[in-house]
């Protein structure tokens, strides 16, 4: 009796910013490995997000959304980290909005169109196209000219097509065996997890008025006992930034140190004492040399 052929690989994911594909890889991992929020730009890093399957694994590149030219280091790090992400990749997916197509929409794909790699179109947010009669001609407009080797509309947040997409992505990957255990969920230390969650906060609570210039990093992560005892010093441009973090009283931030311990909480599965500070250091969002002490494009 013939054994099951198991598919394993790694799959980049790419696509302009705040199309969901940090909630699409989490989706498909059954696990938080990306934070989310609704402003552009809040997936900042290269990580891996892993995906167990009894017939194969899919390690997911996750990338920060690529876009147009910026005059920003920021702006330009993330950029090239999108873009490196295709390197030795088994396969992609572009993944784009239901019913949007725009220019950075094409430069996601044209960074794809020579990579050599087959290319699965993701359809994200279906859930949100009221007229689903419009959705079978975006579909097809999509994809006119383009050589995708499937197209497939996608809800990451209400799970809706995952099992069909799974499928395509491990019939393009080579039949070998998991490149991780199956009880790993990414290549991220804890440390690298803890930051993010802070600055997932950050994002959701203060997007508006600190789309960029906030930074998180981790000075202290140490396990004493059953409680993990995490540092972590928010780095800002400006002392209006500051004062805007720390809020009245320091309630601002308070609860966005709460609620970044509760979710590492959940993610670590260990009790969680969490410090925060605000520091200034003027201009570094614009500054390649102190991005990289701080952990970008790497």
């Amino acid at each position: 009796m013939n054994e099951p052929v198991f598919h394993a690989g790694t799959v980049a994911v790419i696509g302009r910013p705040n199309v969901g594909k940090s909630s699409l890889i989490n989706a498909l991992v059954g696990s938080k490995v990306s934070i989310t929020s609704d402003r552009p730009q809040t997936t900042r890093h290269r990580m891996l997000g892993i995906a167990s399957f009894p017939a194969g694994q899919i390690v997911l590149v996750d990338t920060p959304g690529i876009h147009g030219p910026q005059n920003r280091a920021m702006s330009r790090v993330l950029n090239r980290a999108a873009r490196g992400a295709l390197e030795g990749v088994d396969a992609a997916m572009l993944v784009i909005e239901a019913g949007r197509w725009d220019e950075e929409d094409t430069l996601a794909f044209d960074a794809l169109r020579n990579a050599g790699v087959p290319v699965v179109l993701v359809v994200n947010k279906v859930d949100r196209t009221k007229n689903k009669e419009e959705l079978l001609p975006f579909l097809q407009k999509a994809a006119e000219g383009r050589d995708f080797a499937a197209v497939l509309p996608v809800s990451a947040t209400k799970r809706a097509g995952l099992e069909g997409l799974v499928k395509e992505l491990l019939s393009l990957l080579p039949e070998q065996p998991a490149l991780y255990p199956d009880d790993e969920i990414t290549d991220r230390s804890m440390r690298f997890l803890a930051a993010e969650f802070v600055r997932e906060q950050l994002m959701r609570q203060l997007g508006d008025e600190l789309p960029y210039a906030a930074a998180v990093e981790i000075e202290r992560f140490e396990l004493d006992g059953e409680m993990f005892r995490i540092g972590a010093v928010i780095w800002v441009e400006r002392d209006g930034q500051k004062a805007i973090v720390i809020g009245k009283g320091g309630a601002r931030l308070r609860e966005i140190g709460t609620k970044a311990r509760l979710q590492m909480e959940s993610s670590f599965g260990h009790k969680v004492f969490l410090e925060t500070w605000v520091r200034v250091r003027e201009g570094w969002s614009n500054d390649e040399a102190a991005l990289r002490t701080l952990g970008y494009g790497q």
